[in-house]
């Protein structure tokens, strides 16, 4: 049999709740806290009244003092663009080798074009340029399709393996394995003898045959001699910069099922000038030739 709890005169009055012999005070929250709270609820409804506030299907409640912040925001990018006109007529118009020494160009570049790498760009590349597995780094001298500023306009205009864009830089690998065109120790000699060719551990028996499958099945486009081709976007496998890696397990994935990265064509969504700026900005972190 449950006790009824003891109350004491000072105790306020209950709500008549109780659970398990606790009761619940009837206590009213201080007068100053209740009109302070009506007037935030107040101000909550006048503030949607007369700013923009509510989100429709196109846009949103203007209000009645009739403020548009995109409008706001329209005004200032329109205001900074007109500001920006002449410096971009100039920078389209100049030849691309031509806009480092120019230093009001070159100023420019530097400014826009960092900003323009930080907003499409360092998603895939990295925020420093430095690149990830699959995304190239942009700092260093190891080009898949040149690294001249032309080559690197022509790369960010038209993008590569995408399909939007006919123009588009492209080369495919053979799927080796996945498609039957090696068989699986064929795969392991001319992975031992890519690992020879770049330096590192490997078994020189398979090497030694890797050599010939490497010759009748990869030389066409990464040379006789390993070293690549720019042209058809053929890295160099003699060095230790690799995009999707380049020990034992990464280069037998690689000749087994191919890799195929896809670059968008950035026509139509960046302007000439912008392209421009953004590949000087590039060619200019140390790796553009």
């Amino acid at each position: 049999m449950s006790k009824r709890p003891v109350t004491t005169k000072s105790d306020p009055d209950t709500t008549g709740h109780e659970w398990d012999g606790i009761q619940e005070f009837n206590n009213p929250l201080p007068r100053w806290w209740l009109w302070t709270f009506y007037l935030t609820i107040i101000w909550g409804v006048a503030y949607t009244v007369a700013y923009p506030a509510w989100p429709l299907v196109s846009g949103a409640t203007q209000g009645l003092l009739g403020q548009d912040t995109r409008a706001d925001v329209a005004a200032e990018i329109q205001r900074y663009q007109e500001a920006n006109a002449p410096i971009e007529a100039k920078l389209v118009a100049a030849d691309l080798n031509a806009i480092a020494s120019d230093q009001e160009l070159a100023n420019y570049t530097q400014n826009a074009g960092g900003a323009i790498f930080r907003t499409w760009c360092a998603q895939c590349h990295g925020s420093g340029a430095a690149g990830a597995m699959g995304y190239p780094n942009l700092l260093d001298n190891d080009w898949l399709w040149g690294g001249t500023m032309e080559d690197i306009h022509t790369t960010i205009t038209h993008g590569i393996r995408n399909t939007t864009d006919a123009d588009a830089r492209y080369s495919e690998m053979p799927k080796f394995g996945a498609d039957g065109l090696l068989e699986p120790e064929q795969i392991d000699q001319v992975v031992q003898y890519v690992l020879q060719i770049s330096g590192q551990e490997h078994d020189a028996a398979l090497a030694g045959e890797g050599a010939v499958v490497f010759t009748d099945n990869c030389a066409a486009c990464h040379m006789e001699d390993g070293t690549g081709d720019r042209a058809q976007g053929a890295p160099n496998l003699t060095d230790a910069i690799w995009l999707f890696g380049g020990d034992q397990a990464a280069l037998t994935e690689t000749v087994t099922n191919a890799r195929f990265g896809v670059m968008p064509s950035w026509t139509g969504r960046l302007s000439e000038a912008d392209i421009r700026a953004v590949a000087a900005w590039v060619h200019s972190r140390g790796g553009g030739e």
